[in-house]
């Protein structure tokens, strides 16, 4: 099977993991970029990575190469790719344009330069112009230019592989799914321990969890791109979704999601629902302030909210992180407690000392994924007993 140049998009933060990911899908030699991992593969590590990967955004195939200085240059250039190669005429069209730099500062315009020289093309050759839909397009093109290099991608994914399609409902400031499940790989929990979410939400880590739990592909009840490519293997995908089926098992551990407002748990159940992982996550509506650990030992995900919002007073928002802190001291003895949140601030006032603090970004926050591990007394006599 041919090999061929493969970039994996991810967000920030989460390269390390993606790259332990791609590991376990086979690939060896792999080059780190920002918010992104580089390599070579074929057909069925492109469509494996579409379906299997918990911490990918985008999945591009990168088709050309060139310099450009200008406008003109990148229209030339665009339409001197052999677009026949990769569509049909009747195929529908769009463009997505990621700029950095100097010189090309608009990614619109980029993507709109660049869609009119591939319509153009086919309108010379045919005599008939492809349609654009900028919702569910047949073909996406990726335009990346930064100062004058262009690398110009087919997108395999379409819309972004965090939308799973369980997320249905929705409560204020939701945690994206890729980074649910980037911070959960990242902590390193196996699986089986007792995971627990105490603000749950809508659902998210609770879900991603039950996903990982079980083996089931993140991308196993969406489409995607390239089942639209003009060289799409139709028996290749039917064997890689079996495949993948068959590794399937039950959700092995003890997964716990609470949240004190009904409406959010509400949600949340359903959304577990719509993937058929109901029945394996516990759902309690209850305020984890006057909470109590149900096992022994386990591991904690918490996404407070940040005090990002207008109606969000400082001192509440300081005096829910402190008394979050406190609860997890006196009421969750033997376990790990992973927090995320974009108010550093608040996250100094949990009054416990962090074992690891990770930069990440929730969308367009700066964020800190603080790792806090809960001995009673220090950690060397807690191991001694």
């Amino acid at each position: 099977m041919q090999k061929f140049e493969i970039v994996v998009k991810t967000l920030f933060g989460l390269e390390e993991v993606l790259m332990k990911e791609l590991r376990g899908l086979g690939v060896q030699q792999m080059e780190k970029l920002t918010r992104a991992v580089a390599f070579e593969g074929d057909n069925e590590l492109l469509y494996r990575c579409n379906l299997q990967l918990r911490t990918a955004m985008k999945v591009l195939k990168p088709i050309e190469h060139f310099y450009c200085r200008n406008e003109k240059q990148l229209y030339n250039k665009i339409r001197g790719i052999d677009w026949s190669k990769y569509m049909t005429v009747g195929q529908t069209l769009a463009c997505e344009g990621v700029t950095s730099g100097n010189i090309f500062r608009h990614s619109k315009y980029v993507a709109l330069k660049s869609k009119d020289a591939i319509v153009d093309q086919f309108r010379d050759e045919t005599g008939r112009r492809p349609s654009v839909d900028l919702e569910n397009p047949d073909i996406r093109v990726n335009i990346h230019i930064r100062d004058t290099s262009c690398t110009v991608s087919l997108n395999s994914s379409g819309e972004v592989l965090s939308k799973r399609g369980y997320r249905k409902q929705m409560t204020l400031a939701p945690i994206m799914e890729t980074l649910a499940a980037g911070i959960i790989l990242m902590s390193g929990w196996d699986g089986e321990t007792a995971f627990i979410d105490p603000m749950c939400g809508s659902g998210t880590f609770p879900i991603e969890a039950a996903l990982i739990s079980s083996n089931t592909p993140p991308g196993y009840r969406r489409d995607f791109c390239f089942e639209r490519w003009k060289d799409f293997d139709a028996s290749l995908w039917d064997r890689i979704r079996k495949n993948a089926d068959a590794a399937k098992t039950r959700v092995k551990a003890k997964i716990y999601a609470s949240d004190a407002n009904s409406d959010a748990l509400k949600a949340a159940q359903n959304n577990a629902r719509r993937f058929g992982l109901g029945s394996a996550i516990d759902f309690t509506q209850q305020d984890f302030l006057n909470s109590e650990a149900r096992e022994e030992t386990g591991s904690i995900f918490i996404n407070p909210p940040y005090g990002e919002r207008l109606q969000d007073e400082p001192e509440q928002i300081i005096q829910l992180y402190n008394d979050i802190g406190s609860t997890l001291k006196h009421a969750y003895e033997n376990h790990d407690a992973w927090i995320i949140s974009s108010n550093v601030a608040a996250l100094k006032r949990v009054g416990l000392k962090p074992s690891k603090k990770v930069k990440l970004m929730n969308g367009a926050l700066d964020c800190m994924l603080y790792h806090f591990e809960l001995y009673h007394g220090s950690k060397k006599f807690s191991k001694q007993n």
